[in-house]
């Protein structure tokens, strides 16, 4: 190997013609290496979204198994509950799995309910409570829709602010879409 300076001032290895890297050794002029180019990459997209919203931002993800207590949850436009949450929140979207829970309170545009909430709500555009969600405690909410078999209970308001007009103000309301006719109920 002969040894000549790089740009930097350092010494950089040359291969000679009787080293193993001397390309005059291993090739001929004109001939092709028997060594494989590699392909390019390629990249097909991947849709994560599992809901029906169009999830844009910050996300938060509590994994199944995963415990999340006693916390204050900001600048989180969709929180996905997989696991368990105690928590205060104010956010854009919520999206409660099948076996998520949350447990606390939460001022939400959009909340699709597959698993349990329980405790202060409100939903200042739509709440969807599906066929194997469960809500209970003061629910306010804009809109709502109750797929059958979802579950809404507690003291429950149309309308977001205090000042509403409430649909049902007693303190063990419940509603639930059981209607046959229809897969969803409106309340």
């Amino acid at each position: 190997m002969l040894k000549s300076d790089t740009f930097f001032g350092g010494k950089r290895e040359t291969p000679t013609s009787n080293s193993p890297f001397s390309a005059s050794s291993n090739l001929t002029s004109g001939s092709t290496s028997n060594i494989p180019k590699a392909s390019n990459p390629v990249s097909t997209p991947v849709n994560h979204s599992s809901s029906s919203t169009n999830e844009v931002g910050s996300k938060l993800i509590v994994g199944p198994n995963i415990k999340l207590k006693g916390v204050e949850i900001t600048d989180c436009d969709t929180l996905v509950v997989e696991g368990r949450v105690e928590a205060t929140m104010n956010s854009r979207v919520i999206h409660i799995a099948e076996k998520g829970a949350f447990k606390g309170s939460a001022e939400i545009d959009l909340a699709e309910i597959y698993g349990e909430f329980d405790g202060d709500l409100t939903v200042r555009e739509k709440l969807v409570i599906y066929s194997t969600g469960k809500v209970s405690g003061k629910i306010r909410y804009g809109k709502v829709v109750i797929e059958e078999g979802g579950q809404l209970t507690g003291e429950v308001q149309v309308g977001t602010s205090s000042g509403s007009k409430p649909a049902a103000s007693a303190s063990s309301v419940t509603a639930s879409a059981t209607s046959s006719a229809a897969a969803t109920a409106v309340v």
